[in-house]
């Protein structure tokens, strides 16, 4: 069932942010400012993804579980959406963190049926690279670099059992703007 985490973000003014309790979060709309037409192609589709966010790789500190570095700018990707208001809050807290204010959740806006099954059908290109760098990162990286690789292995993992079926989830969602109800057909992603 498909967990909408746009309440959570619109109720969190306030809050403590994660790892920095001393911390608030500011009101999302002064720091979820990514754009649509930046975001990174990595990024799972879904309401939150990075786009064009700096390279200080702070966003793993907080979101080990949702965000994962690309190698070409060394910005910050979504590779899981959050399921719950605890996952919701730490990757809030880690756009929090982005200086360039590159991260975003207006996906809902922007995400179709048709652009779902478009990112799936690219999913050998994405576990590619996820392979290829990972391995890199493992072997030839540094302390950072292989905590990175940690997190791209979760990816190519989420990638390969667990992605579609979210992802099926989130194209119902979209579809209709509820969860899908037991005996409900999922849309296929082609």
């Amino acid at each position: 069932m498909y967990w909408d985490p746009l309440p959570t973000v619109a109720a969190s003014t306030n809050q403590p942010v994660a790892g920095a309790e001393e911390l608030l979060l500011w009101p999302p709309e002064s720091y979820l400012l990514g754009k649509w037409e930046l975001r990174d192609w990595r990024n799972v589709p879904g309401p939150f993804y990075g786009a064009e966010t700096d390279s200080c790789w702070a966003g793993r500190l907080v979101a080990p579980d949702h965000v994962v570095y690309e190698d070409e700018r060394f910005g910050e990707v979504v590779f899981r959406q959050p399921r719950d208001v605890q996952e919701t809050h730490r990757l809030l807290s880690a756009a929090w963190q982005d200086p360039f204010c590159g991260y975003a959740a207006d996906g809902d806006q922007h995400w179709t049926l048709a652009l779902i099954r478009e990112w799936w059908a690219e999913r050998a290109r994405l576990a590619a690279w996820i392979e290829d760098l990972q391995r890199r990162w493992s072997v030839e990286g540094n302390e950072d670099e292989q905590e990175a690789a940690t997190g791209l292995r979760a990816y190519a993992g989420y990638l390969a059992d667990g992605v579609e079926g979210c992802l099926r989830e989130y194209g119902f969602w979209l579809e209709h703007r509820r969860s899908a109800r037991p005996g409900e057909t999922l849309p296929d992603l082609g």
